[in-house]
């Protein structure tokens, strides 16, 4: 698989975030590979009051200040991990991709173990049900995406072509107009 570089991170976040739409997220467990194909994204900037590094670096935040292509692993509601890629132009303090959907393609089972026997619909369509699935936790913070390892973002062998539509955020309270959240249409 070809990994994702360093430079395809290093562009606008909102950039990023469309054309991450298609990729494929690998999880390596021990001697199995889970892999799902990312169908839905939310861009955040340091500049944008939704975002997490808005209000300053600190040490849940410092991975979006990090490197690009890396893991910013946060727990919310008391009850989930979210993923987000560390992704941003020069011009930008600091910026994240969440990952908030994958469509499951290898290590189905192992998905479903872990998330309790849902359905195949239901198995991964939630940025919380996705880390569940993938077992992605706080240990996956602020690792490197860009090695074949635990966890990274792969190109697919097939280029994706479906519709891509565009949306406001979903659970955010501030920043509500902007279109950074990209969904596959007719998943």
């Amino acid at each position: 698989m070809n990994i994702l570089p360093s430079l395809f991170y290093q562009r606008n976040t909102v950039v990023v975030a469309k054309e991450l739409i298609g990729k494929l997220l690998v999880r390596q467990l021990k001697d199995r590979l889970l892999v799902g194909m990312i169908t839905e994204t939310e861009a955040y900037k340091s500049d944008d009051p939704a975002c997490h590094a808005y209000t300053g670096k600190t040490k849940r935040t410092a991975a979006l200040f990090g490197p690009v292509g890396h893991a910013y692993v946060y727990f919310t509601y008391g009850c989930h991990f979210c993923f987000n890629i560390v992704a941003r132009d020069s011009q930008t303090l600091a910026g994240g991709v969440l990952i908030r959907a994958i469509k499951p393609l290898q290590g189905i089972e192992i998905m479903q173990q872990a998330r309790g026997k849902v359905t195949l619909k239901n198995l991964t369509n939630g940025p919380g049900k996705l880390t569940q699935a993938l077992q992605i936790g706080r240990e996956l913070y602020g690792i490197s995406l860009l090695q074949q390892g635990e966890l990274y973002v792969a190109e697919p062998t097939e280029k994706f072509s479906g519709a891509i539509q565009e949306t406001p955020r979903i659970g955010i309270s501030k920043a509500t107009d902007n279109l950074w959240r990209f969904v596959v249409l007719n998943q």
